[in-house]
């Protein structure tokens, strides 16, 4: 147990707020559930409301994690930074760069840290595998690689606003594509340089993508590919991430996506040879490291490792490159 906990309100508790953020700060060592926020309360126990100022206006409430849909993280951002809360705000930033820099504006000008949840960082083969980068394992990478796809159908759920494009902003290159081109900067610790993108309307009759390839450049020279779908069958691979470098190229499957575990591989450049690479704490929930992560930072009053300008910047590169 931290010496000093800090204490969560979470806002829009859908499946992943439900299934993988709260059970993060419940078994946080720094962190502890104090309030949470839904439009709909009936399941949340006696911490739930529907009331976003009683939330705010809470002593206990020292940061928020916001899980609404994507078109209200501006209004409920701002709100927690006119609050005085720090904030860990689901990805992608918003539905517009306008909104997303006035996310930043706000919690810049009242003083508290914001932070986009990118958990795929925070995944232990990712953390892994960037260390084994930063060591020269791989030698000089030339190509980056993911593929990150599920099957997500107008009635996935009862509210799918993520087939809305006024509350989502886009479809799937707007939901999947941020964790890759986050995870393959913070991987390669170089920044995009120019990302491109193709989207399709191709199986699901509803008015965002179903499915999209980004292709780009980093700083560095190494290209980057991302392709992401709302259109492919859960039961095909799905989940990849590829390095190809001069020494050994490094192949990650199912380390995408919310629940930790998956397989990391090096395959030898001279022989062709692959060996599985150990992974510490392999069984540690992604979403776990990430909220003790940020409430490290702010209970050590030190800045969050991902600053929220360097995410406005990513944000505003995948806007542009489709639109």
């Amino acid at each position: 147990m931290a010496d000093r906990q800090l204490g969560w309100a979470v806002v829009g508790c859908g499946w992943v707020a439900r299934d993988y953020v709260i059970p993060a700060i419940h078994a946080a060592a720094n962190g502890r559930v104090v309030a949470l926020c839904d439009r709909d309360p009936s399941r949340l126990g006696s911490l739930g409301t529907s009331d976003l100022s009683a939330v705010l206006s809470n002593p206990k409430v020292e940061a928020v994690y916001v899980a609404t849909p994507n078109d209200q993280h501006r209004l409920v951002v701002a709100a927690c930074a006119e609050a005085g809360k720090h904030v860990l705000c689901e990805k992608p930033m918003a539905t517009n760069s306008a909104d997303a820099a006035a996310m930043v504006d706000a919690c810049a000008g009242a003083g508290v840290t914001l932070g986009i949840a990118y958990d795929q960082r925070f995944h232990a083969a990712h953390r892994h595998l960037r260390t084994l980068i930063a060591e020269g394992a791989l030698g000089t990478i030339t190509q980056a690689r993911i593929f990150y796809a599920c099957w997500l159908p107008p009635d996935w759920t009862a509210d799918n606003w993520r087939a809305d494009p006024r509350r989502a902003g886009g479809g799937a290159l707007w939901d999947l594509a941020p964790h890759g081109i986050d995870l393959l900067e913070v991987l390669l610790d170089t920044p995009w340089s120019d990302l491109h993108a193709l989207t399709q309307k191709r199986v699901h009759p509803y008015d965002v993508d179903d499915g999209a390839v980004l292709t780009g450049r980093f700083a560095d020279g190494t290209l980057g590919t991302i392709q992401v779908a709302y259109n492919c069958p859960d039961t095909y691979p799905r989940r990849t991430l590829e390095l190809v470098g001069t020494r050994a190229m490094a192949v990650a499957t199912n380390t995408m996506g919310q629940t930790p575990g998956g397989n990391l591989t090096l395959i030898d450049a001279a022989t062709g040879a692959g060996s599985a690479v150990p992974v510490p704490d392999p069984d540690r929930s992604p979403f776990l490291n990430q909220i003790e992560a940020f409430g490290e930072a702010v209970l050590s009053g030190r800045p969050f490792a991902f600053p929220a300008e360097r995410d406005l910047r990513l944000f505003t590169l995948m806007e542009r490159s489709c639109r």
